[in-house]
Parts: structure tokens; sequence; C-alpha cells
């Protein structure tokens, strides 16, 4: 399983209107509750999270997962390159993962479903809830990944000969969070532990009136 994991300093722009200076916050408890998914799914065994911000390196070794090195300035494409280059490395004949860092509303049962069909076929890929975009791409063979991902990727990999995969029950999966509205979406079907807890500092309680005497 790989992770590409840009920058918090520079995630999620389109967030700033609504989060403001919580965008890098936000960016963060996104990767971490998709890593808190991932590692709790049972069919998946090594981790690997590629990126070059060291806030995200730490975490990701002390839950337990590797961390590949991404040069600055590397784009999307170079940043899943590496990750699966690093995966390769460890273990040469597994299939392999690419995951997008943004679902915070991902459960394990849903990942552990579409790996469990995605084992049948060659190259598959997991469209977003836009439909342009990629939020998920698995291959038998890492040097067979197609390393378009994200958005505007949906197209490139289909036209590439991969299968796609909508399966039933696996919102979380196509649910990523790049605009307002998806992070609406997300709130409303249930955000996993981080992004709640960092979305719950938003808000504080009135205080209550003294009740007269």
């Amino acid at each position: 399983m790989v992770l590409p994991v840009e920058s918090f300093e520079y995630a999620k722009p389109d967030l700033a209107a609504v989060a403001g200076y919580h965008r890098r916050e936000l960016a963060h408890a996104f990767f971490l509750d998709t890593l808190r998914a991932v590692r709790a799914t049972a069919c998946v065994g090594l981790v690997v999270v590629a990126t070059r911000d060291p806030l995200a390196a730490r975490q990701a070794r002390t839950l337990g997962a590797v961390t590949g090195h991404v040069p600055p300035r590397a784009d999307v494409r170079e940043t899943v390159r590496r990750g699966v280059a690093t995966a390769a490395g460890l273990v040469p004949a597994a299939p392999v993962c690419v995951l997008a860092a943004d679902l915070p509303t991902l459960r394990p049962s849903e990942l552990h479903q579409v790996l469990t069909v995605a084992r049948m076929h060659p190259r598959t890929f997991v469209p977003d809830r836009s439909g342009r975009g990629v939020t998920a791409l698995t291959s038998g063979c890492p040097r067979a990944v197609d390393p378009a991902f994200g958005s505007g990727a949906c197209g490139q990999q289909r036209r590439g000969g991969a299968l796609e995969l909508t399966c039933r029950g696996t919102v979380g999966l196509r649910l990523d969070v790049d605009a307002p509205g998806d992070l609406v979406t997300a709130h409303l079907r249930g955000l996993g532990p981080f992004t709640r807890g960092i979305l719950g500092t938003w808000v504080h309680p009135s205080p209550t009136p003294a009740t007269a005497r």
C-alpha cells in the first residue's frame, strides 16, 4: 500500500476560504484518518508513505508505516513513482495499491472489499465522486503502475486499460476532500476521529447566562 502525501503547508488550497489557517491542520487530519483506516484493514501488509513533509514522515513511522523519500518540488506522479519503487524494493513480488491520503471517512471494510475485487484483475482504479479524479489504483506488478493519479487521472487510467471499480457500499473510498462541499458531505457521512477533532475546535459554545435569582 502506497500513500502519496504532499506537504501540509501547501495542501488543500480550495479549503482556505472556509478553513483559513486550519487548512493545513485539516490536510494533516485527513492523512491520519486515512492511514488509521489503512492500518486497520486486515488484508493490508506493508504501508509506504511517500512524502517530503517531515511531520507526515515521523507520524507514519510511529503508526507502523515505512517512509519513501520524495525530492523537493516533486509532483504527484513522481511522488507515486517514488512510493511504488520503495514498496517494490521491500516486497518485489507483491501487488501494489496507491491510495489517496485525503479520505477522512474511509472505513477498513470498504478498502478490504475493493482490494479483494482488485486482486482478480491486472490493473484497476477507483474514481472519485466527480468521476474525473482517481482515489485508488492497483496493479499486480509494481512495474506496471501508471502513476496518473488524483485530479483528472480517471480518463487516463481508463484509456490505459485499467478496470474501473465502483463497488457498492464504498462511498468513503471515493470521497476525497478537496473543496468545501466535499467537507460538508464527509461531515454528514461521518468523519474519522482526527478530522472530527479538528472541526470540533472550530466551534466554541456561547457562555450560558447566569440564572437570575
